[in-house]
């Protein structure tokens, strides 16, 4: 069974409500390092809607931010030609999120995420993060990913 990024995160790290395996309330999502790219997939269920009855927005970025620091985390042991969990460890926080809703979501709709390093310079990685729904586009997001200490 494949591992995802996520599942070589210190468990000390995995509190996370987007993608931590120890939060029981958390969204539980996972990424996997594909050819140069993360890709996850999530399926919303009846509590994640917005007011008229779609996925909510702020499920959506909450999914962007934790998939593009998971895309930042393995690209650059990638990049240093180290394996994922490898020490030192390397972890990255998001020091900005800019998140562009196109389409509405249907909340039954499964959802594809991938993501690609934009650009980094060793400490800062701009990570593109899209969210397909039925093979449409409908979500584009951007995280600035930066190298947080152990």
């Amino acid at each position: 069974m494949e591992k995802a990024i996520q599942d070589y995160y210190p468990d000390r790290l995995c509190h996370c409500y987007g993608c931590g395996s120890l939060n029981e309330h958390g969204l539980l999502f996972n990424s996997y390092w594909r050819d140069g790219a993360a890709v996850g997939t999530f399926l919303p269920g009846p509590y994640h809607l917005d007011p008229s009855g779609h996925t909510h927005g702020g499920l959506l970025a909450s999914l962007i931010d934790c998939h593009g620091n998971a895309t930042a985390c393995a690209a650059a042991y990638q990049a240093a030609g180290r394996q994922l969990g490898s020490l030192p460890m390397l972890r990255y926080v998001t020091a900005a999120l800019h998140v562009e809703y196109l389409l509405t979501i249907p909340l039954a709709s499964l959802l594809e995420l991938e993501g690609r390093v934009r650009e980094a310079d060793g400490s800062d990685t701009v990570v593109d993060v899209v969210v397909r729904a039925a093979g449409q586009l409908c979500v584009r997001g951007t995280v600035v990913s930066v190298l947080a200490a152990g």
